[in-house]
């Protein structure tokens, strides 16, 4: 039926594409408010998580000060042991010869000395090594650091990527031989510590059957070598690092199956799987885009925080092969009772755990906004 009011159509039509406009404006100012408020909320999350985190790193370093020092004995004493032990000299003998070689005042006041390293520590210096003077623990740290790094790095990222394929593997075929022959070879892997395995694996294969030349691979590089970015020098470091890293993923592969297996099947009972399925879509696409990608989101952290944890090594395996990382001369300072190497370890292990934490936290939030959700409170 035609209209008999023209001018009144058009009136209405003009009012109904204002309102339409109106509304699509309204709608976009509250999609970019909403997300300038989401950026807000986040970077106050930032905010806060740094905040805190360098006042954990505050009283980690406060607390490793004193408690090095309360440990028993000093340097001073700890030299004149060994002056005794390996020289056969008298305790007079030994404590005149260990004040000479020991730079370190067992008289100086605490609290002094502890203000002293919080001002060093201001200017970025970690101070000298007490058993050898003269000797910056920068210097220390910088030379283990790279090799302890090398090692572990290769073994976690090694360990991890293995236990991601198998655990999903395992999952697949749950009740069957393979789960169970992996599970708990897995369980047994993951319960026994790795300085054990370390010793057996020195007792076993380089003394009862001498298959392994223990003494030649010992240290970090042949002696008389020198460190170059070469094939021939990388080939000679992953000699001397091939047993700490194998024993790195023997001893943790496990523990990585065993998470990633339970994740895995909790996923593999969700909905959008079962849907997955019954749309008849790929197999290979359902591994990986919805079973994989959700199944290994818990794993991120753990998996940041062992990247931190790379940098403290282990100082079993490293002392148990002679191994010149982190974990070794940390184990050298603890014997002597090395104060400043001891805090300067100390400090940069605790520094790469808070800053791993921190970054998985950071990015956690971003994928899942309910992590700034702190104490029943939501950041605004």
């Amino acid at each position: 039926m035609r209209s008999e009011h023209p001018a009144a159509s058009e009136h209405f039509v003009a009012d109904f594409s204002d309102d339409v406009d109106t509304e699509t404006d309204t709608q976009h100012s509250t999609v970019s408010s909403g997300s300038a408020t989401t950026t807000r909320s986040w970077l106050g999350y930032a905010v806060r998580r740094v905040a805190k985190s360098m006042v954990t790193l505050f009283l980690v370093v406060s607390a490793a000060f004193f408690l090095v020092r309360y440990m028993p004995g000093d340097p001073v004493q700890a030299a004149i042991a060994e002056l005794m032990q390996t020289e056969g000299l008298s305790y007079s003998e030994a404590a005149l010869r260990a004040a000479s070689l020991v730079s370190y005042d067992p008289s100086a006041p605490l609290g002094l000395q502890y203000l002293q390293y919080l001002a060093n520590l201001a200017h970025g210096d970690l101070g000298t090594s007490i058993t050898s003077p003269g000797t910056p623990v920068s210097q220390l740290v910088t030379v283990s650091l790279g090799w302890t790094v090398f090692s572990v790095g290769t073994g976690t990222i090694i360990a991890f990527v293995l236990g991601i394929a198998l655990g999903i593997w395992i999952a697949y075929r749950r009740g069957g031989i393979a789960d169970h022959v992996v599970t708990n070879v897995s369980a047994f892997l993951h319960a026994v510590p790795n300085y054990v395995w370390a010793l057996l694996t020195l007792i076993i294969f380089g003394v009862q059957l001498e298959i392994i030349d223990i003494t030649a691979l010992q240290g970090t590089h042949d002696p008389g070598t020198h460190p170059s970015f070469t094939l021939a020098f990388a080939l000679n470091a992953l000699k001397h690092a091939a047993l700490p890293i194998l024993l790195y993923v023997f001893t943790t592969v496990g523990g990585w199956i065993l998470t990633m297996k339970a994740s895995t099947l909790q996923v593999l009972d969700e909905d959008f799987v079962t849907v997955a399925h019954v749309r008849g879509l790929p197999r290979p696409r359902i591994l990986v885009q919805y079973v994989g990608r959700n199944a290994i989101l818990p794993l991120f952290t753990s998996f940041a925080l062992a990247m931190g944890n790379v940098v403290g090594g282990s100082i079993l395996i490293e002392t148990i092969f002679s191994y010149n990382g982190v974990g070794y001369y940390l184990y050298d300072a603890i014997i002597h009772r090395d104060y400043p190497v001891m805090q300067g370890f100390i400090l940069v292990m605790t520094i790469a755990v808070i800053v791993a934490n921190l970054i998985a936290d950071l990015l956690l939030s971003r994928i899942d906004p309910r992590i700034q959700v702190s104490g029943g409170s939501r950041a605004s």
